[in-house]
């Protein structure tokens, strides 16, 4: 999965031992349109690719990203390991910011016809107050 988006954030990087030795990971948040108003979302990287010195806050990147599920203590947590981040292209480049599809709606269909209402002036016998 990919997406594109302004870089609001970058995170301090994190460290720690495991049972496989030592880790390391970086989040940054990212601002991305999807419909009507702005979305953020915030992304990791983990081991070697924790070096985003090369990023400035502000600009426009291209985010490469798995998401990931985990259950612990029955609930369930999701991480978005970003696996190549880049400094987005301008008109001239490769390729142009993509925004993510919006999901279809979902919920009862629009109606296609609207319905016939009576003429309110054609009963002059109903003499509401209103």
């Amino acid at each position: 999965m990919d997406i594109s988006g302004k870089l609001i954030k970058v995170l301090e990087p994190i460290t720690g031992n495991g049972a496989n030795g030592q880790w390391k990971k970086q989040s940054f948040v990212i601002e991305y349109a999807n419909g009507q108003f702005p979305k953020k979302a915030c992304f990791q990287v983990w081991g070697d690719k924790v070096d985003l010195s090369s990023l400035v806050v502000g600009e426009e990147i291209h985010v490469f990203f798995e998401p990931e599920s985990r259950e612990y203590n029955n609930n369930w947590y999701t991480d978005l390991r970003a696996w190549k981040v880049e400094a987005a292209q301008n008109q001239n480049g490769a390729f142009a910011p993509q925004m993510p599809t919006p999901p279809p709606p979902t919920g009862a269909p629009m109606p296609t016809e609207v319905p016939n209402f009576v003429d309110a002036g054609s009963n002059a016998d109903d003499d509401l107050p209103f």
